[in-house]
């Protein structure tokens, strides 16, 4: 099988500031000022043509900013991405401009993935039925409610068609009517190949439409493999994990992330 989404010892530093002016410090002086965190550390794992991969984890594991890196809105620190496709990007609100219309969104998004005056002109149409918000399209995604902004997302990535598709908590927010019409979109881009990455909370979503499951925790692969191998040992990790004082989950944290 050819090989879609290839992921190779790839780190994500951040630095954290107690004030701001440690900030400042850090640019101008050769010593260095705050933290450094890791949102992700040394991961691999690789996705092949039609593999439909969920990431799961507690908040904090890493699945955003992964997603992002692969996406290609965030640069990783160290480590490569390879991606034999076009990859599309689909969160509450990401790439939109809140001062533009949602129509000035469609069109702007388009041109920036190289399409034309008379291919915008086709697709401008579907896109907004699909989003069904015909009578807010030509008002300002600022005044959008979370939901609007993710249908409108979600509408105009699945309708450039992208080889690779990522999904982060787009389904969350909004009707369930919408969630189910994007689900049925979703199992029509599974049935003709494509790769996606499916990021959600919910574990009957995963269980029901991804082939994989990607395991991050606190910004480490803890396991990868099929969904049946997976789901039940990290819900057995989670009945666990709900158990545990602050305390508990604070020195299990160092312990992982310390390892």
């Amino acid at each position: 099988m050819d090989k879609s989404i290839i992921v190779e010892n790839v780190s994500k530093k951040y630095k954290l500031y107690s004030k701001s002016s440690d900030r400042i410090k850090d640019i101008i002086f050769p010593k260095s000022y705050g933290e450094d965190f890791y949102a992700l550390h040394d991961v691999d794992f690789t996705a092949y043509k039609g593999d439909v991969v969920g990431f799961v984890g507690i908040n904090g594991s890493g699945k955003s900013t992964l997603s992002n890196i692969i996406a290609g809105i965030v640069p990783e620190t160290k480590g490569t991405v390879t991606l034999n496709g076009d990859a599309a990007l689909i969160a509450v609100s990401a790439g939109l401009k809140n001062d533009l219309t949602g129509r000035q969104n469609i069109e702007l998004k388009c041109l920036m993935l190289g399409l034309n005056n008379k291919q915008i002109q086709e697709l401008e149409p579907k896109i907004i039925e699909f989003a069904e918000l015909e009578k807010f399209i030509d008002q300002p995604v600022k005044t959008y409610s979370s939901g609007m902004k993710s249908r409108l997302g979600f509408a105009i990535s699945v309708n450039i068609d992208p080889e690779i598709l990522i999904i982060d908590e787009a389904l969350s927010v909004g009707d369930k009517a919408f969630a189910e019409k994007s689900l049925n979109k979703m199992h029509e881009f599974k049935d003709r190949g494509k790769t996606m990455i499916f990021v959600s909370h919910s574990i009957g979503q995963m269980k029901k439409f991804c082939d994989k499951i990607l395991w991050l925790e606190f910004g480490r692969v803890r396991e990868y493999g099929s969904v049946k191998e997976v789901i039940p040992k990290y819900e057995s990790f989670l009945d666990e994990y709900k158990k545990m004082s602050k305390q508990e989950k604070n020195e299990y944290r160092e312990r992982v992330t310390n390892s």
